[in-house]
């Protein structure tokens, strides 16, 4: 108990660290892609007003994870999962999860410069993410086709 109240929940870092070791497990092209899908998650789709727990978090993480992993079981492409727009699929997976996110809800109740400002900030971060987004799995999709030839 005295542990747990300094380094958290352990059952929940148990999960984690099971999430990672599935990741790791993944072929390159999945697991950076993987990789990238939950920075671009973690940093913009889970940063909500209390609407996505931890234990939702890894469970959609575990969820993107398991879609990969099949996918990699079959010798299908990244992009059979994601898709032509690995943005548009990883906003759509997340709507699965949660409803809103906060710097929607800036925009709509922008009643100020700051606020405005403050919300094109977080625009422009999410443009800059989608756009690695997008690189990460261009990328593993050409070593990907690399690799076989």
């Amino acid at each position: 108990m005295f542990i747990e109240t300094i380094v958290g929940n352990l059952d929940d870092k148990r999960r984690w660290w099971r999430y990672r070791a599935r990741v790791k497990a993944l072929p390159a092209s999945h697991r950076a892609t993987v990789l990238a899908l939950e920075r671009y998650l973690t940093h913009f789709g889970m940063m909500t007003r209390g609407e996505v727990t931890l234990g939702t978090q890894m469970t959609m993480l575990n969820d993107l994870t398991a879609a990969f992993e099949k996918a990699a079981a079959k010798r299908r492409k990244v992009s059979a999962v994601t898709g032509g727009d690995p943005v548009t699929f990883a906003e759509a997976f997340f709507r699965h999860y949660a409803t809103s996110r906060w710097f929607t809800d800036a925009w709509k109740h922008s009643l100020n410069y700051f606020e405005r400002e403050f919300a094109r900030e977080i625009e422009r971060g999410i443009n800059k993410e989608r756009r690695r987004l997008v690189r990460t799995v261009a990328r593993a999709e050409s070593k990907r086709g690399a690799a076989r030839k």
